[in-house]
């Protein structure tokens, strides 16, 4: 966790997840949903070109080859999400998949920077601080504190932020938390987005992200703005819907010290550009490039564990068997634990596989 400074409120991003941030268990996967992943993880490893969106106007020809970039966005994780998100129909995740892949091309997703988004942020409108009692990222949206008027940057500035909250995930969560304070704005009169914007990011989120949203809680809707979320509520899937919590207290669900004081949590920040933007974009690069190089040391795999990539567990799908440490005061044996891992496919939260070899040791 990032330090206080000594004094004054705090202006930069909490660093670490702590105890108090910890993931649920992970479900694990019965006999046919095991056999559809390693259907459709076979037919995306064929995979080697991305196409363009055919007659769409205006579009530019972004066709081509698979990428690296690609390869690495496409984990055993990523592969489970559009599983569920289709009902575990492996031909619809397999189209979704390729539909995501060709719009992140399009939208231009990995080619957003900082530089670009920055004007966008200037007031802290949306902010990434701490996370929720389940380890999700916490990000925070301000409509109050809007500085732009509406234009394609402000959609790329929300994509840009969630992908910057994913890459802040602890090991075993793949979702994220919003916490949107609506309080009206003193000097903007009308800060509540379009209803063509909205149905924009919806969109986008729906389906593009996938079992990525683990709740919304909004707080301080005014009675103007209800007739948004109203008019949007349709466009909404009902799983969704169910995860949007309105005026609700925060600190049920976030540890109040990283809960931000003006959305009623302890968290004394103070929302300074020039520190602020920096500092996040630094942590940011530094989490990827970490992942990165764990995905490239696991030989470059499709279908790699995103547990490993966080640090969550030591090894990759393609990593080998780490050596037995003949010193482990608690007599685990790792080569029987990385077997037991290849064995179940690590279908079984890593941690209970540790506690039965330990079982196993004293017997």
């Amino acid at each position: 966790m990032a330090e206080k400074a000594s004094v004054g409120p705090m202006k930069v991003p909490f660093q670490n997840a702590t105890a108090q941030n910890q993931p649920v268990d992970k479900v694990i996967l019965n006999e046919e949903q095991q056999k559809k992943y390693e259907a459709l993880l076979e037919q995306v490893k064929t995979w080697t070109e991305v196409p363009s969106s055919k007659g769409k106007e205006g579009t530019e020809d972004k066709g081509g080859p698979l990428t690296d970039d690609e390869k690495y966005w496409l984990t055993r994780e990523c592969l489970l999400r559009y599983l569920r998100a289709v009902k575990w129909n492996e031909k619809d995740a397999e189209k979704r998949l390729m539909e995501t892949l060709t719009w992140r091309r399009e939208f231009g997703v990995e080619e957003l920077t900082a530089d670009h988004i920055s004007p966008e942020n200037e007031t802290g409108k949306q902010l990434i601080l701490g996370w929720d009692k389940n380890g999700r990222t916490c990000q925070y949206l301000s409509p109050g504190r809007q500085n732009t008027d509406v234009s394609p940057r402000q959609t790329q500035h929300l994509v840009y932020m969630l992908e910057r909250s994913l890459e802040l995930m602890p090991p075993g969560q793949e979702k994220v938390a919003l916490l949107i304070n609506m309080k009206a704005s003193k000097n903007r009169s009308n800060t509540a987005p379009g209803i063509s914007q909205g149905r924009e990011v919806l969109s986008i989120l729906q389906t593009h992200y996938p079992e990525r949203l683990g709740r919304a809680l909004i707080i301080n809707v005014p009675f103007m703005v209800w007739g948004f979320f109203k008019l949007i509520t349709p466009f909404i899937d009902p799983i969704t819907r169910e995860k949007i919590k309105y005026n609700e207290d925060m600190s049920q669900y976030v540890p109040k010290d990283q809960l931000w004081k003006e959305f009623g949590g302890e968290a004394d920040f103070e929302y300074d550009h020039a520190t602020y933007w920096p500092a996040l974009n630094k942590l940011c690069d530094e989490r990827r490039a970490e992942r990165k190089e764990k995905w490239e040391l696991g030989g470059k795999q499709i279908g790699e564990f995103e547990d490993y990539l966080a640090g969550g567990i030591p090894q990759g799908v393609g990593c080998p068997a780490p050596p037995v440490d003949e010193s482990a005061q608690d007599g685990v044996d790792a080569v029987a634990v990385a077997e037991k891992l290849k064995e179940l496919k690590v279908d079984e939260p890593p941690t209970v596989v540790v506690e039965n070899a330990k079982e196993n040791a004293k017997q």
